[in-house]
């Protein structure tokens, strides 16, 4: 099974990045190269602890679908998206957010299985790994970008925004 880890640091609070991580509306936006797009499930705003949402996007020139649950949520330090259907066997997301004196580490630990047995494994050291670490890489920088420069309004909206401020400073 791979495990991907995507880390990068961002000038912002924990709990403005861990609310851009589970927008659905930002992660629209950072996935444009794909045109995923949220389409059952919660499909704007921002996901919860039990919330599912399916995904369709165009990846390796084939329309896909797939549908993650969040399962574990600890707001703003860590929350776990786990596929319930799609393309691979099996796929868990865990989504960590460490205070630093900069800001945030924000850190993504991504493990997948790919179907098909050996064929899977091959697909999974040939192409599927380097493809998803960009995937997440790519994100990761675009919600730093939306943190940093203030654009994140436009994705979890100016209560969220006074929500995660809040948040950090009683937690």
């Amino acid at each position: 099974m791979p495990i991907i880890r995507v880390e990068v640091e961002i000038a912002a609070l924990p709990a403005l990045c861990f609310d851009l991580a589970r927008s659905v509306d930002a992660h629209v936006a950072s996935a444009q190269a794909s045109g995923e797009r949220a389409v059952a499930g919660v499909t704007t705003g921002l996901l919860n602890l039990g919330d599912q949402v399916t995904w369709r996007g165009r990846h390796f020139g084939i329309t896909q679908e797939l549908t993650s649950r969040i399962t574990a949520f600890d707001r703003p330090r860590h929350f776990r998206d786990e596929m319930v259907r799609g393309a691979f066997r099996s796929l868990v997301h865990d989504h960590y957010f460490d205070q630093i004196p900069a800001g945030t580490r924000m850190r993504d630990v991504f493990e997948f299985t790919a179907p098909l047995g050996i064929l899977g494994r091959l697909a999974e050291r040939a192409v599927l790994t380097a493809y998803l670490r960009r995937f997440l890489e790519e994100r990761a920088q675009v919600l730093k970008r939306m943190a940093e420069s203030g654009d994140d309004t436009a994705h979890i909206g100016a209560a969220g925004r006074d929500a995660a401020a809040g948040q950090f400073r009683s937690g």
